[in-house]
């Protein structure tokens, strides 16, 4: 009567074993991605609940990105605009961002929710609707909802490149995303213009192929879309986009950097 396994036969379980291992930690290591995208997803469309929420209560405004005072002091930051329309501040961070809630302007680099800085006001600024320069961080006024013709395609919220809660020396403004600050479109469209947009993290990493060396560029030149969801250093990774009228949609960072594929400037 046999009371143990041959070498040859515990050699073969070994190999059955490691097989089965190979094919199923990659599902669900993938798995474990998806999850996560789609909590990311999900606490972006209740944020765009809460700006419609504003802006019922604000004559059909959007609450502003950041909103300058003119004699000087701290900006308020737009979530703390939505702070009596949001109960869970958790739905501000993205899974695995190492990151925080951005409850004022001190704490803005650690936010990894960005909403847009289209809709910033600094009533003492002279850049123009339809024609803004790089590193604009507001308008002389608030924007309205009827304002944002194609509601539908104008994107809102995504992702940003955002500091860990215990580094406060970055260039990281995660709070925001800036929609003037990427390539404009060759065709000279003003529309189609991007904010900057890669898999990788733009305030800290070289070698993305659109903007190689941004490290080297100030804050206000920076505020990058960040696609971390599966991102490979070649610009698969993905990011929620929440558009003006509360739809989301996940997009690679390589179709994002399609030229009128999603409004971002829509001011």
């Amino acid at each position: 009567m046999r009371k143990a396994f041959t070498l040859i036969e515990l050699l073969v379980v070994i190999a059955i074993i490691a097989i089965l291992a190979a094919i199923l930690f990659p599902v669900f290591a993938q798995a474990k991605l998806a999850a996560k995208q789609t909590q990311s997803l999900s606490n972006m469309r209740q944020l765009s609940l809460s700006v419609l929420i504003y802006a019922g209560d604000y004559d059909d405004f959007f609450v502003p990105a950041s909103n300058r005072p003119p004699t000087g002091g701290d900006p308020i930051i737009w979530t703390e605009g939505l702070a009596l329309y949001v109960k869970n501040t958790q739905i501000f961070i993205t899974p695995d961002s190492n990151g925080g809630y951005a409850s004022n302007w001190s704490t803005r680099r650690h936010q990894s929710v960005g909403y847009s800085d289209a809709t910033g006001v600094n009533i003492l600024s002279t850049e123009i609707p339809g024609a803004a320069n790089p590193g604009t961080e507001g308008f002389a006024s608030a924007v309205n909802f009827s304002q944002a013709e194609e509601s539908a395609r104008i994107g809102l919220f995504a992702i940003s490149a955002n500091a860990p809660l215990n580094v406060t020396t970055t260039k990281h403004r995660g709070y925001v995303f800036n929609p003037y600050n990427g390539l404009n479109s060759p065709d000279g469209v003003y529309s189609k213009g991007l904010p900057l947009i890669s898999d990788r993290d733009l305030v800290t990493q070289t070698g993305d192929e659109n903007y190689p060396n941004s490290p080297s560029l100030t804050p206000g030149e920076l505020k990058p879309v960040l696609a971390p969801f599966g991102a490979d250093k070649r610009n698969n990774g993905r990011t929620p986009v929440v558009f003006a009228d509360g739809h989301a949609k996940v997009y690679s960072a390589k179709s994002l950097n399609t030229f009128g594929n999603v409004i971002w400037r829509f001011r």
